[in-house]
């Protein structure tokens, strides 16, 4: 059952007062103060038995609009009451491409111009020839300005010839009713959304593709829609709304552009997962080219970006201790670059797969696997271990001399660190990506890593750089323990993330795994063979909290932080909900495992300045935590043409939406907030 809304129910009861109003008046005028104006018009002659064609002309009035059978979050369709001579019949209306209208964040199906409905009518079998026969029509509507509403009501009257000329205005009438689709479309209904396969030749431009669905209580209109291709099959993703339940069939409009659209009805069924994503628009997707040079300028940027300075440790030990030769800094430059590039190509080529598959997963996915992200600490606390002297690791010694097998190695590790990150230059290069054809989106993120790459690459190629160097020395090993620090304090982010994520009892395993990992290199390295027996016993040891940890792990929901700016949870109803309310709206997304998102909360939005400036403006605080994988979260990033987070976008009062930077100033949100 559909929910009860408010809004509509107002319309609703206002509309019904309207037509008690109006019953009295004479039966064959229109109401001369209507905003609309409605004519019923008949195509031409008909004969006994056939099917003619009526037409009812509306006509808006400067700033009112009419709306589609669907209307949308608000507003009414047309109902139509006949007065047909006995043995006729009519049947369904027939409607043009509506139009998107967007008021306070409510979605509205609208015709803002003259628009025409056609009504086929089936005559009599006794229509008398050289007769002309009248027909009447009780038609009530919904007359609306952005401000106001107004129920109308005429009674229609026309007469169908039995000879004489056809009205050569139906001509363009018909051509704005979108055509059937001949071949039956197939749908299913997930936890979170509608999915539609609709057959359309590949060879059909689709720059602005939308779906109008005539079954009410279904779909969020005001949601962001995606596509994608597969042969001659058109999928269509559209977010269900809070109200309904699964219908058995549903029918509706595929809108191209400039009131372009086909018809189709749908049966449930099986819907293919993957496919070529499409864009909104083409004029959407910047050039190749701009998309390539943001990324590889993005990659570089994230050399100094706060969320890849554990690997800037590992990356200093390796430059130092190369370049003792042409030849072998040279073969470490192209091993680094080549294991970034080849880490970089693999995950972004696995989210691609993953969204191909139906996934709703985007930058940074791997770091909302719990897996990963134990993983990812063990890893943190071991190579803290090692930097501080417990053991050696081959990839990252300073003792032996440079290996392209390490340097290729470090280079794994340098990109599977970094990446989750998203740089200025980033967000539009990864946010085109998930809509590119797979061979360039490849392209893409392996631009993206030699951009991370670049650095040490130089470095490795060009002599004058690498006499810029220390020389290797003594200080090494000071500066390798050094180093430890900055990479402990990186174990723990991640050991606090893991507790984030899996609760208490999991962090503790994941600490003691971390223990067991740590004294198993240390005791395998020594000569005493007892000691390295206790070695082995440390790695069974550890194989054995690994096999109890799923066990142990417990969701965050009650370890969520709170905010000075006590914001609401993000959901596209809430948003749409804080939206209409007309105060600004500031929407932000964070995750604990994003670095900068932490650093811009507590350098521009957990501020006593900023709460009491959003307090004084009556501006709204939306929050999306992506800590964890959320599918809302990923389309609405998806639709901003975003790939990763921080993501910051504020509303103004008058409904504009402005995207704010991925690098907050201290007083951005207070000067926004007094600018409203």
């Amino acid at each position: 059952m559909s929910a009860f809304r408010p809004l509509n129910f107002v319309l609703l009861l206002a509309f019904l007062l309207a037509a008690l109003a109006a019953a009295p008046a004479p039966a064959s005028a229109q109401a001369a103060d209507n905003n609309i104006e409605a004519k019923l018009i008949a195509e031409g002659p008909v004969a006994a038995g056939k099917r003619a064609m009526l037409a009812i002309r509306f006509t808006p009035e400067p700033g009112w609009h009419g709306y589609w059978k669907n209307p949308g979050d608000a507003g009414y369709g047309m109902t139509l009451d006949w007065q047909l001579p006995a043995g006729w019949q009519a049947g369904e209306p027939q409607y043009p491409v509506p139009h998107q209208l967007l008021i306070s964040g409510l979605m509205n199906h609208v015709y803002k111009g003259p628009y025409t409905v056609l009504i086929p009518v089936t005559a009599a079998q006794d229509v008398p020839d050289g007769g002309r026969v009248p027909i009447s029509v009780t038609a009530q509507w919904l007359a609306c300005t952005d401000v106001i509403c107004v129920p109308e009501r005429a009674v229609l009257q026309a007469t169908v010839p039995t000879s004489g000329q056809i009205d050569p205005r139906f001509t363009e009438w018909r051509a704005a009713i979108p055509p059937q689709i001949d071949r039956a479309a197939a749908f299913m209904v997930t936890d979170e959304l509608l999915r539609v396969a609709i057959p359309l030749p590949a060879a059909q431009a689709l720059p602005d593709p939308h779906i109008y669905l005539e079954n009410t209580g279904l779909i969020a209109y005001g949601a962001d829609q995606r596509f994608s291709r597969t042969g001659d099959l058109l999928i269509g993703e559209i977010p269900l709304a809070l109200y309904g339940e699964a219908p058995e069939d549903i029918k509706g409009i595929l809108a191209f552009e400039d009131g372009q659209g086909v018809g189709f009805e749908a049966a449930a069924g099986p819907v293919p997962a993957g496919g070529v994503p499409l864009a909104g628009t083409a004029s959407e997707t910047p050039p190749l080219a701009v998309l390539l040079l943001g990324a590889f300028v993005g990659g570089l940027m994230l050399n100094i970006m706060p969320c890849v300075f554990p690997i800037l440790s590992l990356k200093a030990l390796t430059l130092a201790r190369a370049g003792t030769g042409q030849r072998e800094a040279r073969a470490e430059g192209l091993a680094y670059t080549a294991g970034v590039i080849l880490a970089s190509t693999a995950l972004g080529g696995l989210l691609l797969a993953l969204r191909a598959a139906g996934e709703q997963v985007g930058w940074a996915f791997q770091l909302q696997e719990p897996g990963v992200v134990v993983a990812l600490a063990v890893l943190a606390a071991a190579i803290t271990a090692n930097l501080a002297g417990l053991f050696e690791l081959p990839s990252i010694s300073i003792t032996r001399r440079g290996e392209p097998a390490s340097a290729f190695a470090t280079g794994l590790l340098a990109a599977a660190v970094a990446t989750p990150c998203t740089g200025p230059f980033m967000a539009a290069a990864l946010g085109a990506a998930l809509l590119l054809p797979p061979v360039q989106a490849l392209v893409l993120f392996a631009v993206l890593g030699l951009g991370l790459a670049l650095p040490f690459l130089l470095i490795g190629m060009v002599p004058a750089l690498r006499r810029l160097l220390p020389q290797p020395g003594a200080w090494m090993e000071a500066f390798r323990k050094l180093m430890a620090i900055p990479m402990g304090l990186t174990a723990l982010a991640l050991m606090w993330l893991v507790w984030r994520i899996g609760g208490d009892v999991f962090a503790v395993m994941t600490l003691a795994l971390a223990a067991a990992l740590i004294g198993a290199f240390a005791l395998l390295g020594r000569q005493d063979r007892t000691l390295r027996y206790a070695g082995f016993a440390a790695i069974a040891v550890g194989a054995l909290l690994l096999a109890g940890m799923p066990g142990t792990f417990e969701r965050s929901s009650a370890r969520a932080e709170t905010s000075i700016l006590d914001p609401v949870d993000f959901t596209a109803a809430n948003l749409a909900e804080a939206r209409s309310t007309g105060r600004p709206v500031f929407l932000w997304f964070t995750a604990d495992w994003c670095v900068t998102c932490k650093v811009n909360e507590s350098v521009a939005i957990e501020r006593d300045a900023t709460r009491e400036a959003f307090e004084a403006a009556g501006v709204i605080a939306v929050k999306g935590d992506w800590t964890e994988r959320d599918p809302e979260i990923t389309r609405f990033l998806t639709a901003q043409g975003a790939a990763g987070i921080p993501l910051y976008i504020w509303y103004g009062p008058d409904g504009q939406q402005q995207q704010l930077g991925q690098v907050l100033a201290p007083d951005s949100l207070v000067d926004l907030a007094n600018g409203t």
